[in-house]
This record gives structure tokens, sequence and C-alpha cells, in this order.
């Protein structure tokens, strides 16, 4: 475990934009879809959870299956107010993907979620979905808002994750071993950000 930590870690690259040091004392807030609810996995095997256990911090799951971005900008504000997190990971656009609607849209609605975000400054990790493509890529608009708004990014794990058969419960969830390897992905960036 230690090992493929480390590996991950090194994956990240540790000059990218950092994160406030969180500790365990932390909240975060895991937002997104079907990936964030955890559709796939057995019971507390979701990536949040497994997140939680691997920073020894509250890690709240917000994830609903079946949302779009448009559906997610629409609740993060209130969500963000409840919880008052103190990171946001933002995990959100397969289902954008998934129904072909306009990804011009799907990018304005992840920039008005970071900015949800930065308004109560929160700061945020961004996960790249991939494209509906045979070679399956995270889209560029995912780094583009990374760059613009010097985010840290998750480019390349949901993409390579759901390029393994063995990571996946059906065509487009994780299974338990591809949550906890996306568990162990977004550690490996907090600590690499500096968040722990």
């Amino acid at each position: 475990m230690r090992r493929t930590l480390l590996f991950l870690l090194l994956l990240c690259g540790c000059s990218g934009p950092k994160l406030p040091y969180l500790g365990e004392n932390a909240r975060i807030l895991a937002f997104g879809d079907s990936l964030t609810q955890g559709v796939g996995a057995g019971e507390g095997r979701d990536y949040p959870a497994m997140l939680s256990a691997l920073c020894e911090c509250e890690v709240i799951n917000a994830g609903i299956s079946g949302e779009t971005s448009a559906q997610g900008l629409a609740r993060i504000a209130d969500v963000l107010d409840q919880t008052q997190p103190d990171l946001l990971l933002l995990l959100e656009g397969g289902n954008d993907v998934l129904r072909g609607l306009d990804k011009s849209q799907l990018k304005a609605n992840l920039e008005g979620m970071i900015l949800a975000a930065r308004t109560r400054q929160v700061p945020v990790l961004l996960l790249a979905v991939p494209d509906k493509s045979l070679l399956l890529s995270p889209m560029p608009l995912y780094e583009e808002l990374a760059d613009q708004y010097g985010l840290p990014l998750l480019d390349d794990t949901v993409s390579d994750l759901l390029s393994a058969a063995g990571m996946k419960s059906d065509g487009v969830h994780f299974n338990n071993q591809g949550y906890q390897a996306l568990a162990e992905a977004v550690f490996a960036n907090l600590q690499a950000s500096g968040a722990f």
C-alpha cells in the first residue's frame, strides 16, 4: 500500500499548484455524480469513504447518481454552506458526456462551481473525466480550468481506471478496487499539493 501511494505521488508530480495544509481535523467535501456516490461499490467502499481512512479526516460524500453539471451547479452553493468544508473535491461532468450535452456549457457549469467554492474561500481539487471516444482521455477543458484558476488537477486517473476492465463494475462505474485506486490517487495528489 505504501509503495503504491509513493508511486502515485511521483506520478502526480510535486510542482503543481499548492493547497493549504489540512491535517486530520479537516472536513473535505467530495462533490459529484455516481462516481462520487460510489455506484458499483460495496457498502463503505466508495472513494470518499476510503479517502477518509487514508487521510484520517472527515470526507463528506455529496455524490448524486445521474447528476449533470447543470444540476450540480444548482445545488453546490447550498451544500457548501451546509457542510462548510476545508476543501472541495470536484468530480463532475460524466453524465454531460454520456448524454452528449454541450461541452462549453459543461465548462461554464464547472467554472460556476469553482467560483462558488472560491467565494467561500474553499480550495478546490479538480478531477477530470474522459471524453466519449475509443481511447478514453480527459477532456482538455479540465486542464484549461485548472490552469485558469491555479487548481491542482487529477487529470488522467479517472480515464485510466475506466480503461481498465478489472477496475470497473460496469461500463461507466468502478468496482471496489477502482474506487480504492481513485482514493489513493486523490490522497497522493493532496499530499503532493501540501494538504497532508
